[in-house]
């Protein structure tokens, strides 16, 4: 009679758990990175009030006679289900697409989080919303070493980029193959400006010239080759001499040997003028001469102005890396977020503040960037939502409450049998 009691009371103690679980669950529904958790139950240990018996002598064997003493809580484990994204436009809150979470350094310790939003402190370092420094690479010379041991990642306010005089020059684009139907004209030339920077970060615009010089009559199409000058900022002073371009069916003749100034490098068709320091090449590849409309344009140039990052100004790729724009425009790497995953999310310790703590049965923590070796890639201007379905919650917490009232019912009872046997003295 007393076991029921007992029974009863494990029950009570069992489902105050599961409460206990679903109301932390609705408390967090739009906590960011939150994982919704769930309780197991499980029975406890059964008196055995008569053994199993094997047959025998003709009769029949008997089965195990137990009573129960109750249930009590397996565990509680988490529901590590992607959450919805929520957008939000900031460079600084970030979201994991996939396995995986953040690294923040607590004093000494390493905690991890999907919990990305995050922001630059006074000094330049990225750190959470409650002041935990994140944990990644700092790049040298827009250049991260993902193999060296992760650490704070700082904002390097302040710091230039050097200027850089231009060297190659990328054109594309078509020069026409039609003549001009004039006999009188004898030559057709077209112009490219092209902006470049010299070793000071100064810039000048330099003239591309090409020039065909017609056949004799009574030809109907321009010669094959056309001849380019590269003329300097005041109009008047070429940069070198005067390179042939050949073109072969349309596309620029690489048929050995090629003339004087044009190389065939690494696939490229290059065309270099004047000397260094101030030598400049003309990546002609994709140029064509096919009939219609000349159209040749500057497809891309290098070298810069001197450049300085002054502001928070930057954005996140999808592997995690930290892009700074410079005052000149241009972009470098700046640094790179650094993820973890286990062999057994469900082994991590929750410590509060959204985060984790490793522990014997997690595995230990295997650091790298995102997008590689099985981890999510990174989402810019969003974060992660909560997991947690409230229609499945409110579910629960009707569940629970039938199995307290349920279980309180069972402790009535017996008390009342108990009262039935002490009055019987009566």
């Amino acid at each position: 009679m007393l076991r029921s009691l007992y029974s009863g009371i494990s029950g009570l103690r069992a489902h105050q758990q599961m409460m206990d679980v679903t109301g932390n669950n609705i408390a967090n529904v739009n906590t960011v990175g939150y994982k919704a958790s769930s309780v197991q139950f499980q029975d406890t240990l059964s008196q055995m009030i008569g053994s199993a018996g094997a047959p025998q002598n003709g009769g029949g064997g008997t089965n195990p006679a137990q009573i129960g003493l109750g249930v009590r809580t397996a565990g509680i484990v988490s529901n590590w289900a992607q959450g919805s994204t929520q957008t939000t436009g900031r460079s600084g809150d970030m979201m994991i697409s996939g396995d995986g979470f953040f690294v923040v350094r607590s004093g000494g310790e390493d905690l991890y989080t999907r919990a990305g939003s995050f922001s630059f402190d006074a000094n330049g370092t990225l750190v959470t919303a409650d002041g935990k420094p994140v944990q990644g690479w700092n790049a040298v010379n827009g250049v991260v070493n993902a193999a060296g041991q992760p650490g704070d990642i700082k904002m390097p306010l302040g710091s230039t980029v050097p200027p850089a005089a231009t060297s190659k020059v990328t054109l594309r684009g078509n020069l026409t193959s039609d003549r001009d139907p004039d006999p009188l004209v004898t030559s057709y030339s077209t112009t490219i400006p092209v902006k470049v920077f010299d070793a000071t970060g100064a810039t000048r615009t330099v003239t591309a010239k090409f020039t065909n010089n017609y056949p004799a009559p009574p030809a109907t199409t321009s010669s094959p080759q056309w001849s380019v000058d590269l003329i300097d900022s005041d109009g008047v002073t070429p940069i070198g001499g005067t390179l042939t371009l050949p073109f072969l069916n349309g596309t620029v003749d690489q048929t050995p040997p090629p003339p004087a100034g044009l190389s065939h490098t690494n696939g490229r068709d290059l065309m270099t003028f004047g000397a260094a320091p101030n030598q400049l090449t003309l990546d002609v590849t994709d140029m064509t001469m096919y009939s219609g409309q000349s159209d040749a344009r500057v497809f891309t140039t290098d070298g810069q102005s001197a450049g300085a990052l002054t502001s928070l100004s930057y954005n996140v790729s999808d592997t995690g890396q930290l892009v700074g724009v410079y005052s000149n425009g241009q972009k470098m790497v700046l640094g790179q977020l650094a993820l973890a995953t286990f062999t057994n999310p469900n082994g991590l310790e929750k410590t509060g503040d959204s985060n984790y703590r490793s522990t014997v049965n997690s595995g230990y923590a295997q650091v790298g960037q995102a997008g590689a070796g099985g981890m999510g890639s990174i989402i810019s201007g969003a974060v992660e939502m909560s997991n947690v379905d409230l229609a499945q919650e409110f579910t629960n917490l009707v569940i629970a409450q039938r199995g307290f009232q349920a279980n309180s019912r069972v402790i009535t009872t017996s008390d009342e049998i108990l009262q039935e046997l002490v009055s019987m003295k009566r």
